[in-house]
């Protein structure tokens, strides 16, 4: 401790379960702030998923289908969930089996890439079903 005084610098315990403990002289201030730093960039440089949303309508066109199936590719070789919904807008409430075919023709056109994370389901007037990536090794 009198070393510690002597150079105006803390002395800090280390592994206080060792035997002898462990300290160490140092400026404890610079310490905390270097390990703060540390701690940000590697909360920076973690990826982090995100849930991208792609929206089809029930008579969505064979090309705006495989369009907007690239994209969900794209977005499942990022690494991000997909949430593909049908939008039913006034009468095409109706047309729920077509919705239906839709996502399944999706989920048959990303098996390779995705798996399907949500089932398709109704939730008010839209048909929903999540997709997440499949690890890459």
């Amino acid at each position: 401790m009198s070393m510690a005084e002597e150079q105006n610098l803390d002395l800090v315990e280390i592994a206080p379960h060792a035997d002898p403990p462990v300290c160490k002289i140092m400026d404890y201030g610079k310490f905390q702030y270097e390990k703060s730093k540390k701690e940000r960039d590697a909360r920076k440089k973690q990826h982090q998923t995100q849930l991208k949303e792609i929206r089809f309508r029930p008579r969505t066109d064979t090309h705006d289908f495989e369009f907007k199936a690239k994209h969900a590719r794209e977005f499942l070789s990022d690494g991000h969930k997909v949430r593909a919904y049908v939008q039913f807008r006034g009468r095409d409430i109706i047309y729920k089996e077509q919705g239906m075919a839709l996502l399944s023709r999706l989920a048959e056109a990303l098996k390779e890439v995705s798996k399907l994370d949500q089932e398709p389901r109704m939730e008010g007037r839209r048909m929903t079903a999540i997709f997440t990536p499949i690890k890459q090794k």
